[in-house]
């Protein structure tokens, strides 16, 4: 058999042999670029240890140990055991992705001694003879030897979305993939040589970029960090020189003033939020290729399927033959068995019917054009046992008829009950006739029968509560489309996209408008992504095939399934190992988790950074002592922050997603910092007034740090809301903890806390008492006057 694009090519040749391997694997001849699905823990733990507020914190600490006695340098020792979790979490989470990376690993197949056998993709070797199909991805670079109806798409490396006919000598390169025909070719370069090494880095990278989540915290560590500047210079100075105090409690309270202004815990605790997200959705068989994916995935706003393969199960089965103007189904019979043996890579529903139809031995291709999901349709050149020759395609109707023919009266009728329609015609025209399909005979209609995903209705019902907007996207007939998503209960306008404007508004508004759409291009799936960007839509695409690539590319999250092509896999974001479309709702799931808790957390964060400053600034003005030790600033992040907001991070959060992160965390965190600075100041100065001589800086720290301590707990207790039996014993045990260091003897003196009298503690408790009712006043102000 011969192709059009390459009638003169024999399929001859053999590959290497077994010798020729081991010797270019000796000489290093091989692709040897290892599997990278994550960093290496050499960089996690660079990136959890050597950050600038550790660094901070690392140089305050050691100053301390130097100076001050042992529990004013328990703060370091927090820092230690956070960035400890923080890089077991993200090693975890980077043997998940590992591990996952390799079950979901493309296998190329190569040609060696003669014989055709799946390799590791590291296991190529230079001059490898490499066959490729539809849906494979070109893994390194090479020369076309073999070329069978071969269309290459290298939109990935050009942005040219035209594919392009590949010939014996052509230049194939790494990070293209096929769109139709079949073929073989040469490696020339492999490992770090090959532009895949490149792509193949580049899309499996475990990254913590392009998060509004993570850029809105350096937003706001960067403003810290502006804040903390002057008051911390202002500190210094006042501590160290204007108070005529002892250098070693000079500098301890100083530290005590600019360690709590750094919220070092913040990114921390969003690393191993998304880590530990990563790990869940590892373990159903989701692969997340980036983890700011499953933050994505959360805030979509309107969902594209692609029906087969998403809502479909892969396999069809063939219901009915419906043979036209008094055809023979025997011999129909006949020609479909041979169509289906003419294609060596056959599509789901060309399989359905080899599985049906068997080959007749006497029937021979001697010509095919590859099935293409631009044409719609594949053909091949027969010729039958008695010498006779005829030229056949097989493909859509309402492509291959003419409008107003009668057939397609009928293939409407099958397509309403939800059933795919394929014509049988025969031409009279040759293959590469770029007007093949004008005046085709039809001769019978193959009816087959999709099976539906079982899980898909209960997704569509999921996405439709959360208000996500389910939008159809398939290459098949808009009717048939329709009736099978209406069998799963998405109702709504069903549109042939043909039909379809080319200008991106008028495009926006008809799919706002419509539910289904029918007979898509490629290209016009890519084209429906970036008009519902253009309206502010955040969009997430799923695909299996190649015509799907470019639209998951350009989606603000791509999604493939793994089964489909391994070039879907290689541009998406989100791999569904297990091909369950019901795993989306875990991953929207693990995003809302994410960020909800992190928008929660990050205010118990930022309050304290926003009361620090203040204290700090109060201080300066009023010329007087810190009030804290960092003894004192550590057990109070401890309680009212750093155990509490690691368990409200990992906790279920099914809060919808909402923008302005930066917004919504300040307009919490600045009020309430600037109540608990000034309440917690206002004790201190009452102090000063009422307690005198030896002991007096120590009882004044202590009636502070009790209002601090209740302010910073009503904080906690407005975060934790609403209240589960876990939560209110998580606030209630570190009101319990804190009471536990004021009653034991020992932990009075190791933290140095003891309340003197019973006047002040209960003016400090009163004063707390009006800060919370204040900040309930204030956040509930805030909400109605700055809403998000």
């Amino acid at each position: 058999m011969t192709h059009i694009d390459a009638p003169a090519t024999a399929l001859t040749a053999t590959g290497l042999t077994a010798a020729e391997v081991a010797d270019r694997v000796a000489r290093g001849q091989v692709n040897d670029i290892p599997v990278r699905s994550s960093r290496s823990v050499g960089e996690i733990v660079r990136a959890n240890v050597f950050t600038r507020f550790n660094a901070i914190i690392g140089v305050l600490w050691l100053i301390v140990l130097a100076v001050a006695p042992f529990q004013d340098g328990l703060f370091g020792f927090v820092i230690l055991a956070n960035t400890g979790i923080g890089i077991i979490q993200e090693w975890r989470a980077k043997q998940t992705l590992d591990s996952l990376a390799v079950i979901g690993e493309v296998r190329p197949t190569v040609r060696r001694d003669g014989e055709t056998a799946s390799v590791a993709t590291s296991d190529l070797v230079l001059d490898d003879l490499v066959e490729i199909g539809p849906g494979d991805k070109v893994v390194v670079d090479g020369v076309c030897v073999e070329a069978d109806g071969l269309e290459i798409d290298e939109s990935l490396l050009t942005g040219e979305a035209d594919p392009v006919v590949k010939r014996p000598g052509d230049q194939v390169m790494s990070g293209s993939f096929v769109v139709a025909g079949s073929g073989a070719f040469r490696a020339t370069r492999v490992g770090r040589e090959a532009y895949a090494a490149q792509l193949a880095e580049e899309a499996s990278r475990f990254t913590l970029v392009h998060s509004e989540l993570r850029s809105g915290i350096s937003t706001i560590l960067k403003y810290v960090t502006w804040m903390m500047v002057p008051a911390a210079v202002g500190l210094i100075v006042t501590q160290l020189f204007v108070k005529d105090n002892d250098l070693r409690v000079s500098i301890a309270r100083t530290i005590g003033g600019i360690v709590p202004m750094v919220p070092e815990g913040l990114v921390l605790l969003t690393s191993v939020a998304f880590a530990i997200g990563v790990i869940r959705l590892g373990r159903k068989q989701c692969l997340v290729q980036e983890l700011p994916a499953i933050e994505g995935l959360a805030r979509v706003d309107t969902v594209c399927l692609d029906k087969t393969g998403t809502l479909t199960e892969g396999g069809m089965d063939v219901t009915e033959l419906r043979t036209l103007d008094g055809a023979d189904e025997t011999y129909v019979r006949q020609v479909l068995g041979a169509l289906g043996e003419s294609d060596p890579r056959p599509n789901t529903s060309l399989q359905a019917i080899i599985d049906t139809y068997p080959d007749a031995e006497e029937w021979r291709c001697t010509e095919s054009l590859p099935f293409s999901s631009a044409r719609k349709y594949s053909g091949a050149t027969l010729s039958e046992g008695n010498g006779e020759s005829g030229t056949w395609l097989l493909g859509a109707p309402d492509v291959l008829l003419e409008d107003g023919d009668p057939a397609l009266d009928e293939t409407e009728r099958l397509n309403e009950q939800g059933l795919r329609v394929l014509l049988l015609t025969r031409t009279v025209r040759n293959l590469d006739d770029p007007d093949v399909t004008k005046g085709a005979q039809p001769v019978a209609l193959v009816v087959l029968e999709q099976r539906l995903r079982p899980d898909a209705g209960d997704t569509l019902r999921y996405f439709a509560e959360q208000n996500v907007r389910a939008k159809v996207v398939s290459g098949d007939n808009a009717v048939s489309v329709g009736a099978v998503a209406a069998k799963l209960g998405l109702n709504g306008r069903t549109v042939d996209a043909r039909r379809l404007p080319d200008d991106r508004e008028a495009m926006a508004a008809a799919l706002d408008d419509g539910t289904v759409f029918g007979r898509v291009t490629p290209r016009q799936k890519r084209d429906m992504v970036g008009a519902l960007q253009s309206r502010g839509h955040t969009v997430a695409m799923t695909g299996d095939g190649v015509n799907d690539v470019l639209a998951l590319k350009d989606a603000d999250i791509g999604v493939a399934m793994g089964s489909g092509s391994e070039a879907t896999r290689a541009v998406a974001q989100i791999v569904l190992l297990n091909n369950s479309f019901a795993t989306l709702p875990s991953v929207v799931a693990e995003g809302r988790r994410v960020i909800g808790n992190i928008t929660r957390v990050a205010t118990l964060f930022l309050v304290k950074t926003v009361y620090s400053v203040l204290l700090a600034l109060l201080v300066v003005g009023w010329q007087v002592e810190y009030p804290f030790l960092p003894r004192h600033v550590t057990l109070l992040s401890t309680l009212t922050i750093g155990v509490p907001a690691f368990f409200l991070a990992l906790a279920p959060n099914t809060e919808r997603a909402r923008p302005h992160f930066v917004r919504r965390v300040m307009r919490y965190s600045i009020p309430g910092g600037v109540v608990a600075g000034v309440a917690t100041f206002v004790t201190y100065l009452i102090a000063r007034h009422r307690y005198v001589g030896e002991g007096a800086l120590d009882a004044e720290t202590s009636a502070a740090t009790l209002t601090l301590f209740l302010i910073s707990m009503w904080v906690l207790a407005i975060v934790a809301r609403p209240y589960t039996w876990w939560r209110l014993l998580l606030v209630a045990s570190m009101g319990a903890a804190f009471l536990l260091v004021l009653a034991v003897p020992w932990l009075q003196d190791f933290f140095a806390l003891k309340l003197v009298g019973m006047t002040m503690p209960w003016i400090a408790v009163g004063i707390a008492v009006v800060a919370a009712a204040a900040l309930e006043v204030l956040w509930k102000w805030v909400d109605r006057r700055f809403p998000v």
